[in-house]
């Protein structure tokens, strides 16, 4: 296996532009130039422009002076200064299909492995036992899994962690209900619908809310199953055993489908803490960290305070004696970094959390458990709004399930393709909208800035056209095609072959693939491999447009086209992998 890596252009003209920047001012510290892509050029470079008011020199002679100084003939074909300083390079064809021949003689495509050696936590999904997943579970579960995947790539070695909502005084309240109506049917055997368990747990939760609500002598029973749950009573043990078995059960189905990759041995529910509780708070109350108020057990911050500027205390113990759910993050918090052994931790919560996340990172630094060498970081995202751009509800003004979501996309992705495939086999038929329509949802949700509110809309989420994830799914299905009518592929790069503009254009854009991957992974933005990947196909259009292929003039020139083709569909097939979507090669 070849898995060196391949520098990107752009380093190697950065590299290029320093040597210059050295020889034309040698007295100065300066040593990394900012390169980028440009409309006028390859690359532009300023790195002129900070270093003339420096040296009391014109922007443009300094200029002059540093394109004069590019030594490199393999790499650089020309470099005129325009504009107030800025450097524009043009690279020689020879370099740039040099390039696309080293890019498709390695494995992984030649990207690095810069996060090599460092070992990432990403918790995400966490729905809660006995209730069925809803909207409010997509994101987190689509955004986690792709910062995860793009982590791996990198290098990194990645510990998923689902931290299931499976504990607390819900759990008391519904066993007890339970125990009072023997007659409530809720664990079917219904192998093919393993969700059909949490659906009717969902129910009866929801019926046990109301009885807690209006009957004090029920809600005296259901927390006397509380205690008895936390002090190990077995009977109440095995119920709430079998509840998360079924609903874990119910996770992996819709996981499944969604095409995520948690598993059962990611799953790290609140309960999985429990043992920890009375340490982890003793801790910080011998620390001084913790101290009590009005009998409760809290964390005071100096710094941090609430919407009203008012300073607004971690509950970790209620006057009561249970423990809150910011007790659990700590513990969850401290077993990461001390037993896990964990570099870097990504929290994939809505940003209605910001502030907890905050006390919680907070509190950890004061404890000495998170340091300067572990990294805690809350990745926030926005709402899915419905296609009215307000808040998804059902008509009844209830949770939307995810499933029927799901159903929906599949749904019309299936009417769309089936227009496109009147002859297709059933099976085929479906699997292939199955793959499209959960390919749509995903691709929607990640294309947008993690930050902000989108509106879930199933019609142009499966648009053919537009920016969408059947768009991409349909252009690596046209890049399948033409290698499959070219037969076996045993075409080669001829590096002094000419260049159109086009094929210029499209490699280029491929060789900023990596920079792309570690873009996305350190700002934890997965939309920025979304709009790379979108621009692809857009350049690859152009490319195929004006450049024949198959029918190229000359053998020199199909060989090269069909190694970009190569190189374009393996790329959008990795990328898209990267985002947990299918790449298909046919629709």
């Amino acid at each position: 296996m070849n898995v060196k890596p391949v520098t990107p252009l752009a380093e190697a003209v950065e590299t290029a532009m320093v040597d210059a920047l050295r020889r034309a001012l040698p007295e100065t510290g300066r040593t990394e130039p900012l390169v980028r892509r440009s409309d006028r050029a390859d690359y532009q470079a300023n790195g002129a422009l900070p270093l003339a008011k420096q040296h009391g020199r014109n922007p443009r002679e300094l200029g002059e002076v540093v394109a004069a100084a590019i030594d490199a003939p393999d790499l650089i074909a020309a470099a005129e200064v325009s504009g107030p300083g800025f450097i524009n390079i043009d690279l020689t064809s020879e370099a740039i299909w040099r390039q696309v021949a080293a890019r498709l003689d390695v494995d992984r495509l030649g990207i690095g492995l810069p996060l090599a050696g460092k070992r990432i936590i990403v918790d995400y999904s966490g729905p809660n036992v006995a209730k069925e997943m809803h909207v409010g579970h997509l994101r987190t579960t689509i955004i986690g899994d792709a910062l995860a995947r793009l982590a791996e790539a990198l290098g990194a070695t990645v510990i998923r962690q689902n931290h299931l909502g499976d504990w607390g005084t819900q759990f008391g309240m519904l066993i007890q209900y339970l125990n009072e109506h023997p007659e409530a049917e809720w664990h079917h055997a219904d192998d093919a619908d393993p969700t059909a368990n949490v659906a009717a747990l969902d129910r009866l939760y929801r019926e046990a809310r109301t009885v807690f609500d209006s009957d004090p002598d029920f809600k005296d029973r259901a927390r006397a199953r509380v205690v008895a749950l936390q002090s190990g009573d077995e009977d109440t043990r095995k119920v709430w055993r079998d509840l998360v078995e079924v609903s874990a059960e119910a996770f992996d189905a819709i996981y499944e489908r969604l095409g995520v990759s948690l598993t059962a041995a990611d799953l790290a529910g609140e309960s999985t803490y429990n043992h920890l509780l009375d340490d982890v708070v003793a801790e910080l109350v011998d620390a001084g960290i913790a101290v009590e108020s009005e009998g409760a057990l809290c964390v005071f911050f100096d710094d941090i305070t609430g919407p009203d500027d008012n300073p607004v205390p971690l509950l970790l113990r209620k006057a009561d004696g249970g423990y809150g759910y910011a007790a659990t993050d700590l513990a969850a918090i401290r077993y990461r970094i001390r037993d896990l052994k964990a570099d870097q931790i990504l929290y994939v919560v809505d940003a209605r959390q910001a502030l907890h996340f905050k006390q919680v990172f907070a509190t950890a630094r004061r404890a000495g458990w998170l340091t300067d060498e572990v990294e805690a970081v809350h990745v926030p995202f926005g709402t899915v709004l419905g296609p009215d751009g307000k808040p998804f509800k059902t008509r009844s003004g209830g949770t939307v399930r995810l499933m029927s979501l799901l159903d929906e996309a599949i749904a019309k992705a299936s009417d769309v393709i089936a227009k496109k495939n009147a002859d297709a086999d059933p099976d085929d038929l479906a699997a292939l909208a199955a793959a499209t329509g959960i390919g749509a949802v995903k691709y929607a949700d990640l294309s947008n800035n993690r930050i902000k509110d989108y509106a879930f809309d199933t019609d142009r989420m499966v648009s053919l056209t537009g920016d969408t994830g059947v768009y991409l799914q349909y252009a690596h299905t046209r890049l399948s095609s033409i290698l499959r009518k070219a037969g076996a592929m045993t075409a080669s790069v001829d590096p002094t072959a000419p260049m159109s503009k086009e094929e210029r254009a499209l490699a280029l854009h491929l060789d900023a693939y990596s920079a792309t991957l570690t873009e996305a992974v350190g700002e934890r933005e997965p939309h920025r491999l979304c709009g790379y990947l979108y621009a692809l196909a857009r350049t690859f259009t152009s490319f195929y447009e004006a450049n024949p292929v198959l029918k190229a003039q000359t053998d020199q020139a199909r060989e090269n086209r069909l190694c970009l083709v190569r190189l374009a569909k393996d790329t959008l097939a990795h990328g898209l992998g990267l985002l947990g979507i299918a790449s298909p090669g046919s629709m």
